[in-house]
């Protein structure tokens, strides 16, 4: 199995992210006489030479950010200097290029939202309630609930 490839990305809490998943790597330099990563990744290709420190340097100020509870499926890929939202979930496959809500499924290439998971209402509730912050005895003490509520029951308890 092929781990995630993830790059200049903060990855939140209880994210779930799959194998063959693509997240936040750079792009070639568009703007450049060349696309070939020679010139910025210059140390690899020659002796005499160094990476270019400020290439790097700009990218790793502008990340890409997983929320907390998320869910990339297999094979999905998600383009530099985004934000998935907490509790989104992104279809196998997916070529993420905007930024994905909270608590939103999207699919395809390009992804596209298919459906809220929640009520936008819901989701604030459960971004509010916060619980991927909860100590480990706390989630263990919820743990039948997190099995046996619906979401909307789970916030009526724990709120």
């Amino acid at each position: 199995m092929k781990s995630p490839d993830i790059a200049n990305t903060t990855v939140g809490k209880f994210a779930n992210i799959a194998a063959y998943v693509r997240i936040g790597a750079t792009d070639h330099p568009l703007e450049k006489a060349s696309l070939h990563h020679f010139h910025y990744r210059s140390g690899d290709y020659f002796d005499d030479a160094s990476n270019d420190d400020d290439w790097f340097a700009h990218r790793q100020t502008r990340r890409t950010t997983i929320g907390h509870d998320t869910w990339l499926g297999h094979g999905a890929q998600v383009r530099p200097e985004l934000a998935i939202g907490h509790g989104a979930v992104v279809a196998g496959g997916a070529i993420v290029t905007k930024d994905v809500a909270p608590y939103m499924i999207v699919a395809g290439i390009p992804a596209v939202p298919l459906r809220a998971r929640f009520a936008p209402d819901l989701a604030e509730r459960l971004m509010a309630l916060a619980w991927w912050d909860w100590p480990h005895s706390r989630l263990r003490a919820a743990l039948v609930d997190f099995r046996a509520l619906s979401a909307e029951a789970f916030l009526e308890r724990y709120e």
